[in-house]
């Protein structure tokens, strides 16, 4: 989140941000935010770690890239307090991450450009296109590599455009995939049994997913049945295989069969 006043851009307290540490005193360091144009900070000695602080240069450095917190925001006197000690080892590591993930994709952004001639200003406002429909750079440009140029085409840009950055993002990004599993056990004793099992697995196959998951089903020695679901993260894996499981064990049910969950 962030705060405009008179056109310049504020985070907002709470919010965590990437900074650079400009000059270190003996009562703290200031630091200019890398995110917010023209925004600089200080982060108080008191603010630098949770034990006491011997040496304020064992913990900051000139030039040095930090995540901390925002504790203060003064608008009026264009001053923000920030904290290092605040920021959690989980909240560094995601929050570095996700910037060097932005930082890249204005990157290639600009490299679209060069490959259709066209000037750094262009790629700037089509920045600020993707950025006003999606929040974000990076993962639209992942999006466009797995479904193609019209995620981007719809946002807005032109297919010149689009296409020119899903070319440039298959050569700079390399899509991760995570991997989950999981077991049922479903039985028919009714007429058709085995047949009722095969659309229902099958069925379960189609359901409506998030997008960019893949889905398979086999079987491991009746009665058990194998999911295996391949994703662009563990988290829509992991949803993607419960909601097939789901829709399994409702649809056997109702057919007249029994299903469980293994493990």
């Amino acid at each position: 989140m962030s705060t405009q006043t008179s056109q310049v851009i504020f985070p907002e307290v709470g919010d965590l941000v990437v900074a650079t540490v400009k000059r270190v005193e003996d009562y703290g360091a200031y630091v200019k935010l890398d995110e917010f144009a023209g925004i600089e900070g200080l982060v108080h000695i008191s603010e630098m770690a949770t034990t006491w602080v011997r040496n304020i240069r064992d913990h900051a450095r000139e030039g040095q890239k930090l995540v901390l917190k925002v504790l203060r925001v003064n608008p009026q006197r264009n001053q923000i307090d920030l904290s290092l000690r605040r920021v959690t080892g989980r909240e560094k590591s995601e929050k570095m991450l996700e910037w060097k993930k932005e930082r890249k994709a204005e990157a290639i952004l600009k490299s679209a450009a060069e490959k259709m001639n066209k000037p750094e200003e262009d790629a700037e406002t089509i920045k600020n296109t993707i950025l006003e429909k999606f929040g974000g750079l990076y993962d639209p440009l992942e999006e466009a590599m797995d479904e193609g140029p019209e995620a981007l085409v719809k946002a807005g840009l032109t297919e010149e455009w689009a296409q020119a950055i899903a070319e440039v993002s298959k050569t700079k990004i390399r899509l991760e995939r995570s991997k989950v599993r999981g077991t049922v056990a479903v039985t028919c004793h009714k007429p058709g049994g085995l047949e009722i099992i095969r659309q229902t697995l099958l069925g379960a196959k189609k359901i409506r997913r998030p997008r960019g998951s893949e889905i398979k089903i086999y079987t491991i020695g009746a009665p058990k049945y194998r999911i295996e679901v391949e994703a662009g993260s563990f988290e829509v894996a992991e949803k993607t295989l419960n909601l097939v499981t789901e829709e399994i064990l409702d649809s056997i049910k109702k057919a007249g069969g029994e299903g469980r969950k293994i493990g």
